[in-house]
Parts: structure tokens; sequence; C-alpha cells
């Protein structure tokens, strides 16, 4: 080529190669840090390995699940708390794997941005690396891009890829989910990664800034409230399945909420009734639906409200999932029971109201 002087080079165009390379550098112990059986977790290379002989299984079944983490990133970029994004990242990935009765094997993340920030994208993968070791599976790689013609300023988007595996012929739901099972509902954090546009009008509605005092938590700020990461149910789940034998399946309660998450894991002919007054509504929930005006109906088909996975458990065994799972740190609701469905009517029908909503 022609040597005309000082040409044109990525950085001019907003690329910033040795960013990045400071960024990999600063996460590299933290992805080492996520290692498990079947991954060392190194990185760099063109592709992670993982090696299911090496994890322990013997016959098994993959499932892949993936996700992002929606217009709650916004929150994290305007309140510049970067910490915590990560872990919804994986959970809402790895929660959508255990539903499958699957154990998470590894994790892989997309992170894209206008400008490069090695602090801001190690923070993030650092609640990433956090996320990964409470589901107990490996960060075994990703990809950062930076795309100065797409993303504005300190804005950034989030990706996740997580795959795990069941024994064949373990796999949830089951297929002898029957009327009579009973219904538990195990506590969310908060918001979780769902409904974030709606919350966040509701919050430009209120009039309050983000650092502003929670209304429903003085100890918190409301964007520290509102980042508050999507609870991980990984090792609860996996423990009370695999000690009672009684766990017929599992519903993540994400987008869509009850209503449309619950019926995704019933037979065909079967339906839930669940009692609203057994769902233990969150203080974060009553705001929103009081200062949004947002009605029962709504609230029930777009957040959790309180609940952020379902379990279906065969009725004589309840008390005994119940126990593993208290074991293992969840709160637990009983919230009803399956039952018949006829051609037409809701799959889930509900009875009683929630507790200080809209």
């Amino acid at each position: 080529m022609a040597d005309k002087g000082r040409g044109l080079t990525y950085a001019d165009a907003g690329v910033d190669i040795d960013a990045g390379n400071r960024m990999v550098d600063l996460i590299k112990p933290l992805v080492r840090a996520t290692a498990r059986a079947g991954a060392d977790a190194e990185i760099g290379g063109f592709g992670g390995l993982f090696d299911l002989k090496g994890a322990g299984f013997k016959d098994p079944v993959l499932v892949a699940a993936t996700d992002g983490v929606g217009t709650k990133v916004k929150i994290a970029v305007e309140t510049g708390q970067h910490a915590t994004i990560g872990i919804d990242l994986v959970a809402m990935s790895v929660n959508d794997l255990v539903v499958q009765g699957a154990e998470p094997l590894f994790f892989l993340d997309y992170f894209a941005c206008g400008a490069l920030d090695p602090q801001v994208g190690a923070a993030v993968v650092k609640g990433i690396a956090e996320g990964c070791k409470q589901a107990r599976c490996a960060l075994i790689g990703g990809e950062t891009a930076e795309m100065p013609g797409v993303y504005q300023g300190g804005d950034y988007d989030l990706a996740g890829f997580a795959v795990g595996a069941a024994e064949r012929g373990t796999l949830l739901p089951r297929r002898d989910i029957a009327a009579g099972d009973v219904v538990l509902g195990l506590r969310a954090s908060g918001i979780h990664s769902n409904g974030y546009s709606l919350a966040r009008k509701i919050v430009a509605h209120s009039g309050l800034a983000w650092d502003a005092p929670a209304p429903f938590d003085a100890t918190k700020s409301l964007g520290e409230a509102l980042l508050t990461p999507t609870r991980i149910y990984v090792a609860a789940c996996l423990a009370a399945i695999r000690e009672t034998g009684a766990v017929k399946g599992l519903a993540h309660i994400t987008g869509g909420g009850f209503t449309e998450n619950i019926p995704r894991v019933l037979p065909a002919g079967l339906g839930v009734a669940i009692d609203l007054s057994q769902v233990p509504v969150l203080p974060i929930f009553q705001w929103l639906a009081i200062t949004g005006g947002v009605a029962e109906m709504e609230m029930l088909r777009t957040f959790n409200c309180g609940i952020g996975m379902m379990v279906l458990v065969e009725a004589a065994k309840a008390d005994a999932v119940v126990a593993v799972l208290k074991r293992e740190g969840e709160h637990v609701s009983r919230l009803g029971e399956v039952v018949t469905a006829n051609d037409g009517a809701p799959r889930v029908a509900y009875r009683g109201q929630l507790a200080a909503t809209a």
C-alpha cells in the first residue's frame, strides 16, 4: 500500500483494541474462579471446551438457553452501578435450564458497547462470574464488541448463552403431571429482569431520581433497589429434584408473569388454580402497582409479583420437597394445585387477591 503519511486507524473509528486487551487482563482471574469439573475456565482461544465425561455424565441430553437482561441495563448505565447486572444475565438462562431438569455446565457472554471502558466491562464480567459460581457452571468464553456506530456514549447491551445437561430420561416436565398435584412458589429477590420498560415508565411518572431513597425501602436508593439481582434457583431446585423424586415440573416466572409461563409446562387438558392471597407480594410491586395505577391482571402478566419460580410436585411428597427447598435457603409458599381445564377455559385460574396492589 502507498504510504501517504499517518493514515486512519481503528482507534480513529472509535474502536480501541488496547482497551479490549486491558479488559481481558482484568477478567482472566474472574473467569478462572468459575472452573468446575469438565472445564478449566481458561479464556483466550477461539472456542471454549467442556468435557461431559469429566463432569460425570454417562448418557446426557444437552439443553441450551439464551437471554439478555432487557432495559434493566439502562438503569445500570444511568446509575453507574454495574456490579450485579451480570448476575441477572446468568440467572435468566440458568433458571431456564433447571426448569428442564438440567444441570448448568457452562456459560458464554456477549458484551456490546459504544466505547469500551475496561473497568466497566470488568465490573460486568465480575457479576457474570459471580452468577456462574452461584449456578455452579463455568464461564468458558465470550465476546466483547465495540460498535460506536450502533451504541452511543456509555451505553452497552448484554446477551448470555448457557448449556446444561441431564441424564436421558430425567428431563422435566414429567408426563405424569396430574390434577391434585401441588403448586409451590419460591420467593423472588425483586423484579428480576422482566417488566423494566413498564417499571421505568412508572419511575418517570413518579418524578423520583435514581439516587432518591426508595419509597418502599429506605435503606436503598431507588436505583439500587431496582437493580437487585435476579435470584438463581439452580442449587435448590436440583437438590429437590434429585433428593425427593417428587418434582414433576418447574416454571420460571419471567416475561408474561404467572399467566403466560405456568401453562408452558402443563400437559393438555390441565391448568392450575392459584390463591393470590398466598403470594408474598414484595413491597416494590406494591409501589409499582399503586404509583402506576397498574391493574392486578396486568401485574400478573407483566411481573413475577414476588414469585420467581413455581414447582409442581406430587401431593403426598410436597412436605419433603418443601423441606429440601427451605434447607437450601428458599422461602416457599403453597400457592395452589393442578386442576382439570376444560377446552377454552383459562389455563391459570385465580382466586383471592394480591396484597395491597392497585
